[in-house]
């Protein structure tokens, strides 16, 4: 039986989606979007897509980076005012690497309810089919994008005496995975690709044995890499 009522309460709800397959979605997920008010999403051609599939039909607004602060303090004030808003991102959890955080500080403010709807998780997925240590774990979500910087935060991470989860995109992980290789070739990586989807793929191995494996190779889709802790070094 649902937690909820029938008609949920006024609040916001933070509905995670499928990161890839549609049977992922569960009946509370479907249930909130059916019921919400409306539907805050960061592309609005990508959640009308994923509602349409679902025979949902509800408002979009747009709800990202860009626009972050301002739809904060006008979804908390809908919410406020009695409407059930659903806050969604292109994919999995909203707030986790996409917009969420500053909508869910705006609601508590005005003491509005903030609902979670948990469901399928990148990270989780990664995580637990790794085969890397999952006691203890850390999530840098994505590295800067160039620069001294980036590469400083990643000879930190080598240091970390817990498994590592990064985002990364597809055309930059493959250099990722080289320098890795230079700073700690025998260091355990994992890169997970396209997770729950058709070309789903987990390539495992030591930072040199992935590097090799990756030369000249074009990677697509949503990649997560992970590696292990430093004692894991052979």
């Amino acid at each position: 039986m649902p937690q909820e009522p029938e008609n949920p309460p006024a609040g916001i709800y933070l509905v995670t989606t499928p990161i890839g397959n549609l049977e992922d979605i569960s009946d509370r997920q479907r249930r909130i979007l059916e019921s919400c008010d409306l539907v805050a999403c960061e592309d609005t051609r990508r959640t009308g897509l994923l509602l349409s599939r679902l025979s949902i039909k509800k408002p979009l607004l747009s709800y990202h980076d860009h626009n972050e602060s301002a739809r904060a303090e006008q979804l908390a004030e809908k919410a406020a005012a009695g409407e059930i808003v659903a806050v969604v991102s292109d994919a999995g959890t909203p707030g986790i690497s996409d917009p969420a955080y500053r909508v869910v500080r705006a609601a508590i403010e005005r003491g509005v309810p903030i609902v979670p709807i948990p469901g399928p998780s990148a990270v989780m997925a990664a995580l637990v089919a790794s085969g890397l240590p999952t006691d203890r774990f850390v999530f840098e979500g994505f590295l800067p994008q160039k620069g001294e910087r980036r590469w400083r935060r990643v000879e930190e991470l080598l240091e970390e005496e817990r498994t590592v989860i990064l985002f990364e995109s597809p055309h930059r992980v493959v250099r990722l995975i080289e320098e890795i290789s230079k700073c700690a070739p025998a260091r355990p990586l994992v890169l997970a690709r396209e997770i729950t989807k058709l070309y789903e793929e987990f390539l495992r191995g030591t930072a040199a044995e992935l590097a090799e494996r990756m030369k000249g190779r074009s990677v697509k889709g949503e990649c997560v890499l992970l590696f292990g802790p430093r004692r894991m070094e052979k």
